[in-house]
């Protein structure tokens, strides 16, 4: 089985990819809400946070995790350290945004502390561009697990309203490639990039590396921490369309 955390429903855009390039595989996905957002914690807070999650996940049987959040995953080196398993993190998109216009203007957005970890710091300071926006977006994540549609237009207009020449957008939050249609509205059309291809695609070098391959029913396991029965069903929703 194949775990997959996140501090909400966020994370599906990630176990959509997952379900796409291993369908047979059996997921299980912790939804975090009661821990929620995890962009306003203090380090030491995230790091027992998390390791609990993480404790749940291989009590559960999981093989391998993957860390579908980006604030989380600015912790992924202290897991690895920490437990005795497989981990896969997503980071923000920004090479693939470089790598497909590296000369256009480009906008990156994450949250407060994923912006400010020292593992994107390493990635933004090899591929800078000096043509690169970095966009904190406190609350905006909590806002689009909430789905408050008018409040998330009235925040996006007032974040984004004064770029009108990005080419490219970089959505440094696994709750964001929700809102692709939200944030055009502002920018116009633009291209988007999100980590959630590269983190399928390593899933499956790993699991074909340690021959963890899995031919099983595909079932898929949800969790909610806050035990909210209308996250179960949002999940769900956004997972089949």
């Amino acid at each position: 089985m194949i775990g997959i955390f996140d501090s909400g429903i966020g994370g599906v855009t990630v176990l959509k990819k997952l379900i796409d390039l291993l369908p047979n595989e059996e997921y299980l996905y912790y939804s975090d809400s009661k821990n929620s957002p995890y962009g306003d914690k203090s380090e030491e807070e995230l790091k027992i946070i998390v390791s609990n999650v993480v404790t749940y996940l291989i009590n559960r049987g999981c093989k391998i995790i993957v860390i579908a959040c980006n604030t989380a995953s600015t912790l992924s080196d202290y897991l690895r350290e920490k437990f005795n398993i497989l981990f896969v993190a997503i980071e923000p998109a920004y090479k693939l945004a470089h790598d497909f216009a590296y000369n256009k203007r480009i906008l990156v957005m994450a949250t407060k502390r994923t912006i400010e970890s020292d593992k994107f710091k390493k990635l933004y300071d090899k591929y800078n561009n000096s043509n690169t926006i970095l966009l904190s977006c406190s609350g905006l994540a909590d806002l689009i697990e909430k789905d408050l549609q008018n409040e998330i237009d009235i925040y996006l207009k007032e974040k984004l309203g004064k770029y009108n020449d990005i080419n490219c957008v970089v959505l440094g939050c696994t709750h964001y490639p929700l809102i692709k249609n939200n944030i055009e509205k502002v920018l116009g059309k633009v291209e988007f990039f999100d980590g959630s291809s590269g983190v399928s695609k390593r899933v499956f070098e790993l699991l074909e590396k340690n021959n963890m391959l899995d031919d099983s029913n595909g079932d898929i396991e949800f969790f909610d921490s806050s035990f909210d029965k209308n996250k179960e069903n949002k999940f769900f929703e956004i997972l089949n369309n």
